[in-house]
């Protein structure tokens, strides 16, 4: 499944990607009619809204769409499982840019945790995934181990 998200709906956009689905989010885009722009464009995606006249839109329109009905993040993720999306963590796509992640060179790591200030040589201890475009490191450091325990409070 490939996503395109609403304004409303861009924490769960960020957590799409942690799992590793390819998924837009609106504020990305720079447009005025957010609504047309969403109807009109990447239609081979579903829409994921909290709108219900733009849902209503997008199934008369005979586009997939999905109305997610909480305002919490951890139970729209819990709605998303229900329709079959996994979520498992993967270091897949990038979480702020959506761009498939690779391992880095050498270089590239060091360049990154230079810019960043990371004192630590990060290449010793973990296994490192990169984004091209954000020039942005991950690892399955603390940040990792929080994601862990706040999907915890996933019922079933």
């Amino acid at each position: 499944m490939r996503f395109i998200a609403d304004r409303m709906l861009g924490k769960l956009a960020i957590w799409l990607r942690i799992f590793g689905y390819d998924t837009l989010y609106i504020g990305d885009f720079d447009v005025e009619d957010e609504d047309t722009f969403l109807l009109e464009n990447f239609t081979d995606r579903v829409l994921l809204t909290r709108d219900k006249e733009l849902y209503e839109r997008c199934v008369r329109r005979g586009r997939k769409a999905i109305f997610v009905n909480s305002d919490s993040v951890l139970e729209q993720i819990a709605e998303m499982r229900r329709i079959g999306v996994r979520t498992e963590i993967r270091m897949d796509r990038c979480s702020v840019c959506n761009m498939p992640l690779r391992k880095p060179s050498e270089e590239e790591a060091r360049r990154v945790m230079e810019k960043e200030g990371i004192e630590e040589n990060l290449m010793e201890r973990y296994e490192l995934w990169y984004c091209e475009r954000c020039e942005k490191l991950y690892w399955l450091g603390s940040h990792y181990r929080n994601m862990v325990k706040f999907l915890e409070g996933l019922k079933g």
